[in-house]
């Protein structure tokens, strides 16, 4: 996480507390959008979290009655509307005494009626409102998003394909007879056009606000792989300044990876049944350091693959310990290496960088890799590729010096809807799943 400072109450750029409240038909992007707000803004150090409407339905109902989303069914009608006050409420009363900074109302709210309810009730408690309304007017939008809940929402597990993405078609109909886009200029709120082609931006004021629509304008949902490797061993490995070329080892290890990442590729492509028009280009990120870009300029060759060399994922500066072993750090430093064990995130040795510096630095690549739509081989240090992970996985600051990223293993991060997913692949072995 890469919060600046901190606060004694928890709410950090004198923001106070917000509630995001999402509007939108069904198969719009507004999970996609609540996950991936919440989990750029926990990495600023922001307490969000999101409350999810359909989530609440579920622990409640267990199973969805066939006609539930009818528009004539009034009594499902009102306890779908308890259903939602129950967890608009428990939303307001962690923004107020849970320590929450931002929350995020994830449900459709299309109807102006019930947007100035959330306001009067949120304005009462002195909770700030900013709605963001994802609108797409793209019909192959909307179908993309239809099929893919029929492999993440939690609502179609078990379900043939077909009959879930007709299910959900129905839903979604139900819902566009009550719709209505936001049309109160009073209101602050962001309109998302087909998840991120256009913004349009009405009333919006403050640092962090400001901060959640700049993230908004670099999102967008197209499916891609994000690939994170190890750089190669260098001759001088244990030592920073030097900048030390690729070993033998080294060199060997960055053909391995070469091919086995096209090789991967390719295979995928072939089961899916892809067309030459359909596949995905392949972005190489790599440091600036000299280890960094041998390893990674062995996929040059391809002029399909662009390689680009960012000196922000360069590897955390271990300042006055560079080159030394660990044995002779405890003898030299023994109060830093108490002080380190404390708090292994916030502390520096004299003249490094932190864990969280580095992810202060990451802030740009971040952005870089919201906005890439092509696949993606970052190719860092393990210090770096650590911070990476933990954005991408949402897990706390703490956590961080602590994962593991083994060299000679490929880590392939699938991004969805729901949260991402991964596979660690041994690049050495050429029968892969």
């Amino acid at each position: 996480m890469a919060a600046l400072y901190k606060t004694a109450s928890g709410r950090l750029f004198h923001a106070g507390a917000i509630a995001i409240v999402l509007v939108g038909l069904p198969a719009r992007g507004k999970t996609h959008v609540s996950r991936s707000l919440c989990r750029y803004l926990r990495w600023l150090g922001v307490s969000t979290k999101v409350f999810s409407v359909g989530n609440y339905r579920r622990e409640r109902l267990k199973s969805i009655p066939e006609d539930y989303f009818e528009r004539d069914n009034l009594e499902a009608q009102a306890e779908r509307l308890t259903i939602a006050d129950e967890c608009l409420g428990d939303m307001m009363e962690w923004l107020r005494t849970g320590g929450g900074q931002v929350g995020i109302y994830d449900g459709n709210n299309v109807t102006e009626k019930r947007r100035r309810e959330i306001v009067k009730r949120l304005e009462e408690k002195d909770i700030h409102p900013l709605f963001i309304e994802s609108i797409c007017e793209k019909p192959e939008i909307v179908l993309a998003n239809i099929k893919s809940v029929k492999v993440s929402s939690p609502d179609y597990y078990g379900w043939d394909p077909d009959a879930a993405v007709k299910d959900y078609t129905d839903r979604i109909k139900q819902h566009e007879l009550d719709y209505e886009t936001i049309s109160d200029t009073s209101l602050p709120f962001v309109k998302l056009m087909n998840v991120g082609e256009r913004l349009i931006v009405n009333h919006v004021q403050g640092y962090l606000q400001s901060r959640m629509v700049y993230y908004l304008m670099n999102l967008h949902n197209r499916f891609r792989t994000i690939f994170f490797a190890r750089i190669g061993k260098s001759i001088n490995e244990g030592t920073y300044r030097a900048d030390s070329e690729l070993s033998k080892e080294g060199w060997d290890y960055a053909h391995v990876l070469e091919n086995f990442v096209q090789e991967y590729r390719a295979k995928k492509d072939h089961v899916s049944g892809k067309s030459a028009d359909e596949v995905r280009s392949l972005s190489v990120w790599a440091p600036t350091q000299k280890n960094g870009r041998q390893t990674a300029s062995v996929f040059a060759n391809d002029p399909n693959i662009a390689v680009r060399h960012y000196s922000m994922i360069n590897q955390l500066n271990p300042g006055v310990i560079d080159g030394m072993t660990q044995e002779e750090v405890i003898e030299k430093y023994p109060d830093e290496i108490e002080r380190q064990r404390m708090d292994p995130y916030h502390h520096r040795y004299p003249r490094a960088e932190s864990y969280h510096d580095l992810a202060v630095r990451l802030e740009a690549i971040i952005m870089e890799l919201e906005r890439e739509k092509n696949d993606v081989l970052i190719i860092a240090h393990e210090t770096v590729l650590r911070c990476l992970y933990a954005y991408l996985f949402d897990r706390p600051e703490s956590q961080i010096p602590k994962i593991t990223i083994p060299r000679g293993k490929l880590i392939i991060i699938t991004p969805s809807a729901y949260g991402c997913k991964e596979a660690r692949l041994d690049i050495n072995k050429k029968e892969q799943e």
